[in-house]
């Protein structure tokens, strides 16, 4: 028999039965909630008379609905009724069920992909999931994590068990060094734009090579929490020393002992060499430039040196008629460049790119400087604990002085299930993960690019390459 992958690996550790050729019961480690996706779960576990099973493997965060102003954390309020009452909801469930929340007022709030590996709660070799589909995040600790639905979350609730449906295996290997102002952002901009929006449909995919081997933790968390752009299940990234000293630094729950027990596991969780992967692509880090999407799908994208597609060079009247919606919608010319293309907003955070070394790379850019006349820019971090941080860093200071407005931690501009949006029209610099028609405001232009782009862009009023600003080195 061939060899095992690593989510191979992982699912069959995580087995409690076998259930036909295809699915499997499938035991969860841990259990992440927000407030939009669990209120239906526990009003069917009321309806059932049942008690979560284990209280203790669950986690819940109120971050897609609370507003960001930058008001202390202890005052902190959701003015709009349904979303208050949602949280409120959230707070009565997890009271009821003795189920640890991080609250609208709690100082540590944040994004639930942000919040749980920084807290240690991640580890490698777990099964993790949670209402949401950027749960592919936790792979790049060695964790399998992956999006579910709301039947899907009482079912967990009930019996800390889920139905799945087994993936197939994909391998993506990148290999050499990402070029000055490049960075994981970029490189996951690309593969989805390589392989497609459906590229990795059905698949867990694992990335490895010698470019994933020089990203940071955080970086890893920005190309795994993406890959879910291209249709895939899970990503996954081998735990190695960068993993290790990641989660070793946070597992403070872990004595000595159990943490040499737990080192111990991590170096068995491995790919085989004689497995073998249902697809393989192989890239080039050194031939990525920085990446800007151009349209209404993350995978429709391009060098910050390229020009917007003309609709009618694309032979399939499909495809034709989709470029032609997207070019329509975002408002740009075919045979455009993209580079030099006006921005009236800039928004810097998201569980893609909200952590502390996003924030680094923005004031590096930053420093000394002043966001353009005409752009609202503002930066959103990715908890309170990152907050925190970066102000003790002086980061945030440097933000404020170049023009930016500091806010508290949440989604916000993310998606458009808060007061941070989009008017009509408005055209943004983002480094969220969808630039879905109105997924920022109703008929706002959202351009994905990196934490850096974002920041430059910021600067100049418009999209630029970062590699021309003369203080980057």
């Amino acid at each position: 028999m061939p060899g095992m992958t690593l989510y191979d690996k992982l699912v069959a550790s995580h087995e409690v039965a076998r259930i036909d050729d295809e699915h499997i019961l499938l035991y969860v480690d841990l259990h992440i909630m927000n407030e939009y996706t669990s209120p239906q779960a526990f009003s069917g576990l009321a309806a059932r008379g049942r008690d979560v099973l284990r209280p203790g493997q669950q986690m819940a965060v109120v971050d897609h609905i609370i507003p960001t102003h930058p008001v202390p954390a202890a005052l902190r309020v959701i003015p709009d009724d349904a979303s208050s009452r949602q949280a409120r909801n959230l707070k009565r469930n997890c009271d009821e069920q003795r189920i640890a929340l991080f609250d609208t007022t709690d100082p540590l709030q944040g994004i639930e992909h942000v919040i749980a590996p920084e807290h240690g709660m991640i580890l490698p070799g777990m099964v993790v999931l949670c209402g949401d589909s950027h749960t592919t995040t936790y792979g790049a600790l060695g964790a399998l994590g992956f999006g579910i639905g709301t039947s899907e979350v009482e079912h967990i609730l009930a019996t800390q068990t889920l139905v799945y449906r087994v993936a197939r295996n994909m391998r993506i290997r990148v290999d050499g060094r990402l070029g000055v102002g490049v960075s994981a952002k970029d490189l996951v901009i690309y593969v989805v734009h390589r392989i497609g929006a459906q590229g990795a449909r059905g698949h867990a995919v694992e990335f490895c090579g010698s470019a994933i081997d020089g990203l940071s933790a955080e970086a890893r968390m920005t190309l795994c929490n993406m890959t879910v752009e291209a249709g895939a299940r899970a990503a996954l990234i081998a735990p190695d020393a960068t993993t290790d000293a990641y989660v070793a630094a946070r597992a403070r729950h872990l004595d000595a002992a159990e943490l040499a027990q737990a080192r111990a596991y991590w170096a068995t969780l491995r790919t085989d060499a004689d497995a073998v992967f249902d697809a393989e692509h192989v890239f080039d880090a050194a031939r990525i430039a920085p990446f800007v999407t151009w349209g209404t799908s993350p995978d429709q994208a391009m060098p910050i040196t390229g020009t917007v597609p003309d609709p009618q060079a694309e032979p399939d009247a499909l495809a034709r008629l989709a470029l032609e919606k997207a070019v329509d919608y975002i408002g740009l010319r075919p045979g455009a460049p993209i580079a030099g293309v006006p921005i009236e907003r800039v928004f810097i955070g998201s569980c893609t790119n909200g952590r502390i070394e996003d924030l680094r790379v923005v004031a590096d850019i930053v420093r000394g400087r002043r966001v353009a006349d005409g752009v609202r820019a503002m930066v959103v971090p990715g908890s309170g604990a990152v907050r925190a941080q970066a102000e003790a860093e002086g980061i945030a200071a440097t933000l404020v002085d170049a023009g930016f407005e500091w806010r508290q931690p949440g989604c916000s501009m993310c998606l458009a299930m808060n007061d941070d949006v989009l008017r009509p029209g408005e055209r943004c610099a983002s480094t969220t993960n969808r630039n879905f028609e109105g997924r920022q405001g109703r008929a706002g232009r959202t351009h994905l690019m990196s934490p850096a782009m974002a920041a430059a862009a910021a600067l100049a009023g418009r999209i630029v390459d970062v590699r021309d600003l003369e203080n980057l080195q």
